[in-house]
Formats: C-alpha cells, sequence, structure tokens
C-alpha cells in the first residue's frame, strides 16, 4: 500500500463557468516535491484537455463533490454561475480536500460581499488569486479558516487611510500654528 505522506497534496485549481469555459486555472508542479516534479498538466493542450473532461464528467454526476477521474482525484463546489474544482492526486484525502475548498469559497465569499460570480472573479482577480496563494502554496495547503485567510487577502478601508485636505483643514492647520507662534513669542 503507497501511503502519501507529503504535504504536497493540491496539482491544481480550475474555475469554470456554467458553458464549461475556463475562467482561472493555476497548476502546481513543485521540484521540491518528495517524489520529483510533477509530470502531470504540463502543457496546455493537457490543461485543457483536463479542463474538458471533468466538465464533462461533473455535468453526468450532478449530485456528488468528488470525483475520481482519469487518476485524478477532483473536488468542486457549484457558485451561481461558476464551478471551483481543486484537483489532486487519487490518494489524497477528500476531506482535507473539501476542507480547504470550503474555506477558499468562503473566504472569497467574504472579500467579494457574497456574490461569488463570474464578473465578480474577473473583476477582483488579483483578490481571487491572493486568497488561492494564502489558501495553497505550491500545492501545500497552507490555510483552513476562512476570516484568516480573507484578512490577509482584504485591501484596507479606504475610510481609515485617506486624508481630506481642503480649505478648511488648510485654515485650521493655519490657526493652529499661528496661535502656538503667537504662544511662543509671548513666553519670550
Amino acid at each position: 500500500m503507497n501511503l502519501n505522506l507529503s504535504l504536497y497534496s493540491i496539482q491544481g485549481f480550475i474555475i469554470l463557468d456554467s458553458e464549461g469555459n475556463r475562467v482561472l486555472a493555476k497548476y502546481y508542479h513543485s521540484k521540491s516535491h518528495p517524489q520529483g516534479e510533477s509530470k502531470e498538466f504540463l502543457t496546455l493542450k493537457e490543461q485543457k484537455h483536463s479542463k474538458r473532461a471533468y466538465g464533462r464528467k461533473q455535468r453526468k454526476l450532478a449530485v456528488c463533490d468528488i470525483i475520481l477521474y482519469d487518476g485524478h482525484l477532483a473536488v468542486y463546489k457549484h457558485s451561481l454561475d461558476l464551478i471551483l474544482y481543486f484537483i489532486a492526486g487519487p490518494t489524497e484525502n477528500e476531506l482535507m480536500l473539501s476542507t480547504a475548498l470550503s474555506s477558499f469559497i468562503d473566504a472569497l465569499s467574504m472579500l467579494l460581499r457574497n456574490s461569488l460570480e463570474k464578473r465578480g472573479v474577473l473583476e477582483n482577480l488579483d483578490l481571487v488569486l491572493l486568497c488561492l496563494d494564502e489558501t495553497v502554496d505550491d500545492g501545500i495547503i497552507v490555510d483552513t479558516d476562512p476570516a484568516a485567510i480573507a484578512s490577509r487577502v482584504s485591501r484596507p478601508r479606504a475610510d481609515t487611510t485617506e486624508i481630506v485636505i481642503n480649505e478648511q483643514t488648510l485654515l485650521s492647520a493655519y490657526q493652529t500654528v499661528k496661535e502656538k507662534m503667537q504662544q511662543r513669542i509671548g513666553q519670550l
């Protein structure tokens, strides 16, 4: 029995729209993997073939969230008009993959204000990729806490970091400086 005792568990991440077209895909080929660099999904042809195959297989098996197809384990979840996949080897832990995917989706929902749809993903692609990088690093599941992932990815609020300078603030600053100068001169 061949046990996988490696931290490298995810081979790829795919987002497909409802028609099966690729919205986003990221594949992991770690050179530091104990079994050597993965030869899976190296070419664009292999990537497109796998994307189409998972889309077809998923449509046939609409009731389950885990697919074992072509020597790969695919865990997926639906969200409005998107389907998000984590692809792994056949010996990986399905529960861990499902937990990681659920955490990623929950963190994305927090960041995109509960509108995890194709348009929102494309408009906020930077946040999606940062969120993915905070969840999975080079095929290793790093974090499964959606709140922690979202907090590390989220942008600072504009109202707390933005300083508004207008005539009133300049006049107020001038008055303060004038008063301080008069006090200093009065003390001499």
